[in-house]
């Protein structure tokens, strides 16, 4: 894995994306929890192809400004870079776009993991 991978995934944005049905808000708009999961998305399967068996990555920390509404029937586009690797770290930059323009743009973290050893942690709080 190096710094530089790039990826891109685009969406309309449908009922299901909008603030009054994620529950943020009240308008039929693109919603900022659908933006966020979009660039998680776009971030985590940029990386995928370079991880070891048995790994997955797992989203940390996000600092994202939603700049720009987006009506509903809308295209959006993600972009997102990998620009820092720091062991287990992994730090990209994202942009989201509209047919417009820049509606979102910001920074996202996720961490390598090894995934059976993880989801056993989260379900062991189950117990």
């Amino acid at each position: 894995m190096e710094i530089g991978i790039k990826n891109v995934i685009e969406a309309k944005v449908d009922d299901e994306y909008t603030a009054a049905s994620v529950g943020s808000g009240t308008l039929a708009v693109f919603a900022t929890p659908a933006m966020i999961a979009l660039i998680e998305k776009t971030a985590w399967r940029s990386v995928a192809p370079f991880l070891e068996e048995g790994q997955t990555t797992v989203g940390t920390r996000l600092d994202i400004s939603h700049v720009a509404p987006t009506p509903l029937g809308m295209s959006v586009r993600c972009e997102t870079e990998l620009t820092e690797i720091d062991g287990r770290c992994l730090k990209f930059k994202a942009n989201v776009y509209d047919e417009t323009g820049l509606i979102g743009s910001g920074s996202h973290e996720r961490f390598i993991v090894n995934a059976v050893k993880f989801q056993a942690k989260a379900d062991g709080k189950k117990a």
